[in-house]
């Protein structure tokens, strides 16, 4: 079992928590302050860190469980912008080409707002933070084969609802 630091291992996995939580809370407040708990959280419970298997997994499952709390309480939120899709602007890109691709980018986040959080909580750990399918199983709680699943069913959702969007407008 390896050594755990929280400053080398647990501080950087910072930007990756706030993206789970924005994606779960769709509130970037409540998304920092989850973060800020998961992290007293880990720290906390820092005599228990040689029995953990991999501490990347644990903080996001704090993270994940904290922010369905949130969520639940919070139900009537509106959604805030992903600093992901932010970072893909093309400065040069001519201003109606923008407007298109900040328009499906707003088509594509109103479609996977839509989605369970399960199926919600997948995609945003697949698609948007690379994790493996194992590790995802590990932090929702569920099978490998069902993580399949709820991400196969989510792409074809907004897949579907996509097209449909873009054959007869919104």
């Amino acid at each position: 079992m390896k050594k755990i630091s929280f400053r080398n291992d647990v501080l950087p996995l910072k930007n990756q928590l706030f993206r789970l939580a924005l994606r779960i809370t769709l509130n970037r407040e409540e998304a920092e302050d989850i973060v800020q708990d998961t992290l007293i959280k880990v720290w906390n419970n820092r005599d228990k860190w040689e029995e953990i298997e991999s501490i990347e997994s644990y903080c996001y499952t704090i993270t994940r469980n904290l922010s369905f709390d949130r969520h639940k309480r919070r139900e009537n939120q509106t959604a805030s912008l992903d600093d992901r899709f932010s970072e893909q602007a093309d400065l040069s890109s001519d201003p109606s080409e923008e407007m298109i691709r900040i328009d499906r980018i707003k088509s594509v986040r109103q479609l996977i707002d839509q989605l369970s959080e399960k199926q919600r909580t997948c995609i945003q750990l697949r698609d948007f933070e690379g994790k493996p399918y194992k590790e995802i199983a590990t932090i929702m709680g569920i099978t490998e084969e069902q993580v399949k699943v709820n991400i196969f069913r989510a792409r074809q959702f907004i897949k579907r609802k996509y097209q449909e969007l873009d054959k007869y407008g919104l």
